[in-house]
């Protein structure tokens, strides 16, 4: 007698692979085998989470029309069940999965047009928090600032890509207006943060996503600066400071959690 373990792994294999017959013990009101009425049980799974998944990438869909979305989500949706009960959780492996499938390889820029879209969805769903605004810092000692840390709100996401995928993704969503890309133009990097609301999106220069990704781990500004400066030489910590402060993308500040170099 299988386990109810087995029974499960069993149920949910039939349920995104055609090719398996349905379950023991899957019956009808009449108490037989109705491979029917699984078989439809399953085209609603996969319909349904391909929806989802639709509904999470609206600019993928946009690029790449509804033929070719259908069979890459079907294809995901195979090798990748929900994990959550919250359907919004779903799809979060859909940009990798991109980058691996080798009809996708002529659009280069896609996998990450999906990252900044994932993003989107990962700072709606963020905690509320709130941001402080430039007065906060007016009255500190300007001296102190290299050696402080800042508390970045838990909506911040950065997406770096090697293409203009910001532009991309930004002539593909609702409202957008299509126009030529010149992919050769170098890359783009998305800083997405909902301080309110509303989810902004918007580009932000080289170095600062390193500045950030060092902030949000509890590097000093001063170390933060100094990673920034690794990417970009030219790398301004006074203007990327006013702007992520501007955006709402931080809501305190603390001593710093390393000591400052000699």
């Amino acid at each position: 007698m299988p386990s109810l373990a087995e029974l499960q792994r069993g149920f949910a294999a039939a349920l995104i692979d055609p090719a398996l017959p349905a379950p023991a013990g899957v019956v009808g009101p009449d108490g037989k085998p109705s491979s029917r009425r699984f078989a439809v049980y399953r085209n609603n799974v996969i319909v349904g989470l391909t929806q989802t998944l639709r509904d999470a990438y609206p600019a993928v869909h946009c690029i790449v029309g509804s033929e070719f979305f259908l069979a890459l989500a079907r294809a995901f949706v195979v090798g990748d069940l929900p994990r959550s009960p919250m359907l919004f959780d779903y799809g979060a492996g859909l940009p990798d999965f991109i980058d691996q499938v080798e009809p996708a390889s002529v659009l280069p820029y896609l996998a990450d047009v999906a990252r900044i879209e994932r993003a989107w969805i990962e700072a709606y769903h963020s905690a509320e928090s709130t941001p402080v605004g430039p007065s906060a810092f007016a009255e500190i000692d300007p001296d102190r600032l290299p050696a402080m840390s800042l508390v970045l709100h838990p909506s911040v996401r950065v997406v770096r890509s090697r293409f203009p995928a910001l532009t991309i993704w930004q002539m593909n969503v609702e409202g957008g207006v299509p126009g030529p890309v010149d992919l050769a133009a170098g890359g783009e990097n998305a800083l997405v943060v909902r301080p309110d609301a509303d989810v902004e999106v918007r580009s932000i220069p080289d170095g600062s996503p390193e500045f950030i990704h060092a902030l949000a781990s509890g590097r000093s500004v001063l170390a933060a600066f100094e990673q920034a400066l690794v990417a970009d030489p030219g790398f301004d910590l006074a203007a990327n400071l006013t702007d992520i402060i501007q955006v709402g993308a931080v809501i305190g500040f603390e001593t710093a959690r390393e000591p400052l170099k000699p």
